[in-house]
């Protein structure tokens, strides 16, 4: 176990063994437990997506940052891996036996984008043990009315393919995931470094040929109607990768559910929205 500076906070870092692999942990805070599911883009891990949001949500919660696999630190599934099973599928697998392992029994789950697949399907998994659930512009629970594959998961697509990973390319990969993309100049820098790693591009080579072969990320939108944890759900209207319009049918479907569209924000309310994405999460999670 080593210890991590970011922000006003410091992260405990674990490495959590698995029937699968490895899976990389980083935690702080006190309270009740808050896991947090990052997205799936190039060079993306748990602190990158939510660093900047630490300092505000650890004054309330044990806040539990896992990467994901494939992802961070943690271990990378193989072509068979994908072949057998969905990437949501593996990580649900892969979560569960982690937050067992560090004894975290009930908790809340937060997802974006390919992490809120992720925690759509552990809600629907074991629905005893999630307490309240936040989604941003989850993967696999959105059902676009437009034309598929959006323009931000083209971005993905084109980002390791070519001449390979660039700067610019991560520049223009972020003004498609963001409305403002020149306010997120350190963010592309580190974003960049990160995607360099070569055990995550030949991971991203086997997961984009897996997403392909599926048609896409598991529909979850078929069983959204079983969730039974109070949801939020939070989207930027300006979401250029899992469009709002998706957002009806879970709004809809869900039981239990309450939708916030941030004007002016991308696919990255967490970040571009930050003080207001803290205040909600916050007061949702705490609230009765």
């Amino acid at each position: 176990m080593t210890t991590e500076d970011t922000p006003e906070v410091k992260l405990v870092e674990h490495t959590v063994s698995t029937s699968l692999g490895t899976v990389a942990v980083s935690e702080a805070g006190a309270g009740p437990a808050l896991v947090m599911l990052h997205g799936g883009g190039p060079g993306a891990s748990a602190v990158a997506n939510y660093a900047q949001n630490l300092p505000a949500l650890t004054e309330r919660f044990r806040v539990i940052l896992p990467d994901q696999p494939g992802f961070g630190g943690s271990y990378r599934p193989t072509e068979a891996d994908l072949d057998a099973r969905s990437i949501t599928e593996i990580t649900v697998d892969a979560l569960l036996q982690t937050l067992d392992s560090l004894g975290v029994d009930r908790f809340h789950l937060l997802g974006n984008s390919l992490g809120g697949a992720a925690a759509i399907a552990t809600a629907l998994e074991v629905p005893d043990r999630v307490e309240k659930l936040v989604l941003m512009a989850p993967g696999g629970g959105w059902l676009p009315f437009g034309p598929t594959p959006t323009e931000g998961q083209k971005a993905m697509f084109r980002y390791y393919n070519g001449e390979g990973p660039t700067l610019k390319k991560m520049r223009d990969f972020i003004g498609v995931m963001t409305a403002e993309p020149k306010r997120w100049t350190d963010t592309a820098q580190a974003r960049y470094e990160a995607s360099l790693d070569e055990t995550h591009i030949a991971f991203y080579h086997r997961y984009n040929a897996a997403f392909a072969k599926r048609h896409g990320m598991d529909p979850l939108w078929q069983r959204v109607h079983r969730i039974e944890a109070p949801t939020l759900l939070l989207w930027g209207r300006d979401d250029r990768t899992i469009t709002l319009d998706g957002a009806q049918l879970m709004l809809k479907q869900i039981r239990d559910v309450q939708l916030h569209v941030f004007g002016g924000c991308g696919h990255w309310v967490q970040l571009e929205r930050r003080a207001e994405f803290e205040r909600l999460v916050s007061g949702f999670l705490t609230e009765g």
